[in-house]
């Protein structure tokens, strides 16, 4: 009873020794990893050793006598590996151990943008959201979810509060309120990995297919809502009812002078038009609006 005693007190003394008392160094102390690649990681002792050692699911392996051990695996595929060099020396502390910073990351398979509970086109002016999805990821916690409506970027998600290793499905959601300038505008998401100065020099990036946004949007006039125009009998009348719609609005004019003339076109051109108020009513599913031409005939003594 009084050896076992002992034994978890000599076990309990071990396990407080603090890290700068042991005299094990791994090189390079944090390693960045692609999902399937080869990994070679050493440990260095700087002190006499009896035993040096990695305790590996994969490749566990130890040397006697030795300075240094390697820690090697050809295709690591294993998301809970946590290596751990340790070492047994002749003097105190005779024991102390070292854990391998790890990180196995994988790129997503895919990345996708939706607009959530809709089909384009859209409203001006509502409330509309978009929800990129990026599958197979790992690990998540080093993520960066980057959107863009075309080339500004316009939002940024990161995912540090999550702790999964392993490969996970993450979502991100946007609010947007289109107007009628972002008319065809294109959304697109990138997952980006950020693994550290160890890691890819370019971080490796997935991006979504770009999701165009078309917008629907009542019609509004060029020019002012009412015009007067100052003309002599029997020159030509022009009358620009152009609107801007989106779907593309349809005109309607009316004057008693147009009973027996065409009134669906946003242009009106004739010389027989005469005096008088002329009303053209630009409208679509979204609304309409109208517009007044006010015509007056100048007197044969009045200058143009």
């Amino acid at each position: 009873m009084m050896n076992s005693l002992l034994c978890f007190l000599c076990l309990c003394i071990f396990r407080t020794v603090s890290p700068e008392s042991c005299s094990l160094e791994i090189s390079p102390s944090r390693a960045v990893v692609k999902f399937g690649d080869p990994v070679s990681v050493s440990c260095v002792a700087s002190r006499p050793v009896r035993v040096l050692g990695w305790e590996s699911i994969l490749a566990a392996s130890h040397t006697q006598n030795q300075l240094s051990v390697q820690w090697k695996v050809d295709s690591l595929t294993d998301w809970i590996e946590e290596p751990i060099c340790y070492g047994v020396f002749f003097t105190a502390p005779r024991q102390c151990e070292e854990k391998l910073n790890l990180v196995l990351y994988k790129k997503p398979d895919s990345v996708s943008i939706i607009l959530v509970n809709h089909s384009s086109p859209v409203v001006e002016g509502r409330e509309y959201q978009l929800q990129c999805d990026v599958h197979n990821v790992a690990p998540v916690q080093f993520l960066q979810l980057r959107w863009y409506r075309g080339q500004t970027e316009v939002y940024t998600h990161s995912f540090s509060e999550l702790l999964p290793a392993t490969p996970v499905q993450v979502s991100s959601m946007l609010t947007i309120v289109p107007n009628r300038v972002e008319n065809g505008a294109e959304y697109r998401c990138e997952a980006e990995l950020h693994l550290g100065p160890e890691g890819p020099e370019s971080p490796p990036t997935v991006q979504s297919e770009l999701l165009s946004i078309a917008v629907q949007y009542p019609p509004d006039f060029h020019s002012p809502e009412e015009e007067t125009l100052e003309i002599r009998e029997g020159s030509e009348v022009l009358l620009n009812c152009t609107a801007e719609g989106n779907p593309p609005p349809v005109y309607f004019w009316t004057s008693p002078d147009l009973q027996e003339k065409p009134n669906d076109q946003p242009v009106l051109a004739d010389a027989s038009l005469g005096p008088g108020v002329y009303t053209c009513t630009a409208s679509n599913i979204l609304g309409k609006k109208s517009k007044q031409f006010v015509i007056r005939h100048k007197s044969k003594g009045e200058r143009d």
